[in-house]
Order: C-alpha cells, then structure tokens, then sequence
C-alpha cells in the first residue's frame, strides 16, 4: 500500500559488493569490490535530488540498484512504502513502469536498428498499452514535441540526429508512461558543452511542469548546483554529506565536499581571493578500503581517530547532514577558497 505522506524512495544501509574470484575452472571467491556500501537516503515528492562524486564512488551503482537492473547485496529501497529488493515478475515489470531512467550515452542507448517513433512507443508495447497504431503514433509524436523534437521525424533512425537530439530521444522514452521516478545517470556528460545548457534547461523545465520527482547522478557540481534541491555527496561507496542545495553550497561541511566545490572552474581565478588547494593522493581501491573514515588517506584534517572509527551520517548545526569527527569551519571553508563559502 503506498504512503502518499511519506517520502517516494527510502534507502536504508544499502550495499553491494561484486565479488572477486580467481581461477579459470574452479574459482574461488578471494574478496569483493565495495561498490555501494551502507548507503541511506530519502527522495521527497517532486524534488530533484542529486548524487554527486568522482568517478566510481558508487553513483551509477546506486541508480541500477534503485531500478533492479542490478541486485542488491543487502539494504532496503522503499518504493511508496513496498520494500522492492527483492520483487520479481508481474510486480517488478509493474514497478519499472513508475521508475524509469535516462542513460549517460545516447549513442549507445538507442536500438540503431529502429525509428525513433519505435523506440518512443516501446514502453507501451511493453507495458500491452496504446494498442491501437494511431493511438499510439499520436501520442508518440506529441512525446516529440514536448522534449523539442519536430515529430515529422517520427520515421526516422537514431543515426540521423545530433547528439543532443537523441538524448532529447531518450528523455521522451522514460517519459511516455508518466513515472513517478525519473532517474537521469549523467545525462549530459557525453555531450558537446554547447549542448548541455539545452537539454539541462529541458530536464528542469519539465521537472517543473509534470511535477516530476528526480534522481540526478553527476559528477559535475556547477550542473548539480543547477538542477538539484537537494545534495548527496557519495566518496568510496559512501555519502558522506547531504543536505539542501543553499546549505551545501554555502557552508560545506566535510573536507571533501570543500574540495570538490575549490576545484569548480570559475571565469576569473582572482575571485577565488586564495590560492587553490588541489585535493591530494588517489582514491584507495574499492575493493581494499581504508579502515575508519575512508576519506582520511586523502584529508588534510586527519587524526588518529579517523583511521579506527567510521564517522556516522549526523547533523553538525549546519543544514546539512556530514560523516565526519573533524568538520570544516566557515574560515577553513574559506582558506580552501570556496566561493560561495562568503
């Protein structure tokens, strides 16, 4: 039964571990990569939350986990109330129509082999609606129109649009059976600058007249800052800060967060009234953490106590909700040369 009161998706100490074998025969299980690990978060009703962090901190994991194209290891995803880990057939099918996804590469996430008015209308076929040719042709073109598609090119292949148009494609696919949940993994990374801007003004545009809620994963924290209501910033498999999108930009909390936000290109480096200090080191392995809070090999803040205890997700008195024993001040913020810190 659903909790129209509640939060639309509720995950709780989510994890998934891809495991390590060696041989050719026989093999054996010798340890795992800790894609996802213990992550926890709500998605409000009509809001855009995004999940942002360096490559492999477990982002795109965290989506594939929340539309079941990937099993969980362990955890809970609430969605409206019905625990979905572990649903199969008639009921998954049923839930996918309400949680639908638009990929990182257009190019590749369209069928070559078919039009664009076929791969639009292919959600229906699915779903066994819009049985009617013209029904659907219809309502097919009008899903055209509305992303900014001249629905003329109804009969058209995907090799004959731009890259940006056929991400336009893409995000009339997930929308043509009205989900509830619209997951977006990076959408314009794969596109030309120039491109961006249109389809990003598209995405928030829509968002805003369908009333759509939204899981926006990128790695890009100006565009985050953009789309998103709220912020989720995920490191190593963990988040370790949340919270809304003022609160995070203004005064972030965890040394990481801060050094994501001082290595935002700005116009004029003068601005930044400090010299920048580039984060340090590299990510540990996934497969291999480091014990304790997993930032402290790279964290110029790091005592003892951050090698042995893994700091919990709690509230700092900042408006947002930080994974660390030592967070940052409004002057260190400052030092770091965040803007937006001021």
């Amino acid at each position: 039964m659903s909790d129209e009161q509640g939060p639309l998706v509720r995950i709780r100490d989510l994890v998934k571990h891809f495991p390590l074998t060696r041989g050719i025969i026989v093999q054996r299980k010798i340890g795992a990569v800790r894609a996802v690990d213990g992550v926890s978060f709500d998605v409000q009703r009509g809001e855009t939350l995004g999940i942002v962090g360096e490559t492999g901190c477990g982002k795109s994991t965290t989506a594939k986990l929340l539309m079941r194209l990937l099993d969980a290891t362990s955890g809970e995803i609430d969605f409206e109330g019905m625990d979905i880990t572990r649903v199969k057939g008639a009921r998954l099918k049923a839930i996918r129509r309400d949680v639908q996804m638009i990929f990182q590469d257009p190019y590749s996430s369209l069928n070559p082999r078919k039009t664009v008015g076929s791969i639009i209308g292919e959600p229906f076929a699915i779903h066994g609606l819009l049985r009617e040719r013209g029904e659907r042709k219809r309502e097919v073109q009008r899903l055209m129109e509305t992303v900014g598609l001249n629905p003329e090119h109804y009969n058209r292949y995907p090799h004959e649009f731009s890259g940006g148009q056929r991400q336009r494609i893409g995000v009339a696919r997930a929308l043509a059976l009205n989900p509830k949940l619209l997951i977006a993994d990076e959408p314009v990374s794969a596109l030309d600058v120039s491109i961006q801007a249109q389809v990003l003004n598209l995405l928030r545009d829509l968002q805003r007249r369908l009333g759509l809620t939204v899981l926006f994963i990128a790695h890009d924290l100006s565009v985050v800052r953009h789309m998103c209501d709220r912020v989720a910033v995920m490191y190593l498999g963990k988040i370790v800060e949340i919270g809304p999108n003022e609160s995070l930009y203004a005064f972030p909390r965890h040394p990481y967060t801060g050094a994501l936000l001082a290595a935002v290109p700005v116009a004029d480096p003068s601005l930044h009234g400090s010299e920048r200090r580039p984060l340090g080191g590299d990510v540990p392995s996934p497969a291999n953490p480091p014990s304790g809070c997993r930032f402290h090999t790279r964290c110029p803040k790091a005592q003892p106590l951050c090698s042995t205890q893994d700091p919990p997700l709690e509230d700092k008195d900042s408006g947002t909700l930080v994974a660390c024993h030592y967070p940052l001040s409004r002057e260190e913020v400052a030092e770091m040369g965040v803007r937006s810190a001021r």
